[in-house]
């Protein structure tokens, strides 16, 4: 039987219906939250109760709990107490912060105070560097601490206190904290903190007044569009982009080939002239009628395209090109020369090749299930010796088989 509420089963129906039909599995996270506030943790029937209620399996939610770490997987103290010890953090004093923490507490990294009011834990990064070193209480933030004014706030939790903050509301418990990630509002007096940025974030803008430093053609006090206004900009710019294209050149005619069959530029001869021949010593060669004119695209060319000799995959076609070979390459391919020895003949396989064969020639493959490299002859001399079962001496079976292994 279900250990959740009926509360928190009316939360998780209102949680899925934030989300369209079919991308209910997107409220997993909150979910995960909601259980939590229930248990103080994501225990293993919270696993099913998201399972059940999403049409999903426990192994799919467990994948989500277990790579999250505010989602925790054990029984948490009523204040998640976080140290961080990164580098900035860790330079201005937090590894110190933490080791003393951990001392006067008696636990380690994310264990409970035995009274099950704290559960400490140091954190990579809880990005408030400008303020560190830095701890949170059920990630509410407590700047520039010591060691001393850290285990002052601890011993206040113990005592049944709840310590202000040095930014945002007062505090609550996990559990309570846990319902206001789930997407619900905190609705006790006093939740809502106002305040404003404190002077290590403020640091910068001052220098760059200071100093006269500014983003170049900034106005701060440009108005911020609509949606409407944003989306008629965008179509009067693409209407004028269109307007300011050239016209298309419209094909009169077939293009004249030249001897190479390629289209003759324009000027190079009229239409209904003949062409010209492709070379002072053969005959000239007559247009081919190759069918109508192919469109004229945004570039103005009217070239036709031209299918490929075949239909490799460009990645074949590329290898061929890099390093063609007499029996691969297509000798029509775009970009493809076959080599030859100068009568004309393509050339035996390349060195590359050669090598290939030399390696394999040396190298046999091993057979039988027997790794590469062992001496078959060796195995089937012990073998024969076993079964004989005496050698010379009259040695017994146990003896030919200690003589078998020692050979």
């Amino acid at each position: 039987m279900s250990v959740f509420t009926d509360e928190t089963r009316e939360r998780a129906r209102e949680i899925i219906a934030r989300y369209p039909a079919d991308r209910s599995r997107s409220a997993l996270l909150p979910l995960l939250h909601l259980v939590q506030a229930e248990e103080g943790y994501v225990s293993p029937a919270g696993v099913t109760f998201c399972a059940e209620v999403l049409g999903l399996n426990k192994a799919q939610v467990g994948a989500v709990a277990t790579f999250y770490t505010m989602y925790k997987r054990k029984p948490t103290g009523d204040f998640l107490v976080s140290v961080c010890t990164n580098t900035m953090c860790n330079v201005l004093g937090g590894q110190e912060v933490y080791d003393t923490l951990s001392e006067h507490l008696g636990v380690g990294h994310d264990e409970t105070t035995a009274d099950g009011t704290i559960t400490l834990e140091h954190a990579e990064c809880l990005a408030a560097c400008d303020y560190g070193p830095v701890m949170t209480v059920n990630y509410d933030f407590f700047d520039g601490v010591d060691a001393s004014t850290a285990v002052g706030v601890v011993d206040e939790l113990r005592a049944g206190g709840r310590p202000m903050p040095t930014r945002g509301a007062r505090l609550c418990t996990l559990k309570e904290m846990a319902v206001q990630l789930a997407g619900f509002a905190d609705e006790r007096e006093g939740a809502v903190a106002d305040g404003g940025p404190g002077e290590p974030t403020l640091r910068g803008l001052r220098l760059a007044q200071e100093h006269g430093v500014s983003v170049p053609g900034f106005d701060p006090n440009t108005p911020i569009r609509s949606k409407a206004e944003a989306d008629k900009a965008a179509a009067e710019a693409k209407a004028k982009a269109e307007a300011a294209k050239p016209a298309p050149v419209e094909a009169s005619a077939a293009p004249i080939k030249g001897g190479d069959g390629a289209s003759a530029p324009t000027g190079a001869a009229g239409v209904g002239e003949p062409a010209k021949p492709a070379d002072a010593t053969g005959p000239a060669k007559p247009a081919e009628a190759t069918g109508p004119a192919k469109p004229a695209d945004a570039s103005g060319s009217t070239t036709r395209d031209v299918k490929a000799p075949d239909d490799k995959s460009p990645q074949v076609r590329t290898a061929e090109t890099r390093q063609p070979d007499a029996g691969t390459a297509v000798p029509d391919a775009p970009g493809t020369k076959v080599p030859t020895d100068g009568t004309g003949t393509a050339p035996e396989a390349g060195d590359a090749r050669s090598a290939e064969a030399a390696g394999v020639a040396a190298n046999a493959p091993a057979g039988d299930g027997k790794p590469a490299g062992d001496e078959a002859g060796a195995q089937e001399r012990n073998l024969t010796e076993a079964k004989a079962g005496t050698d010379a001496d009259g040695a017994g079976p146990a003896d030919a088989n200690e003589t078998g292994a020692q050979k």
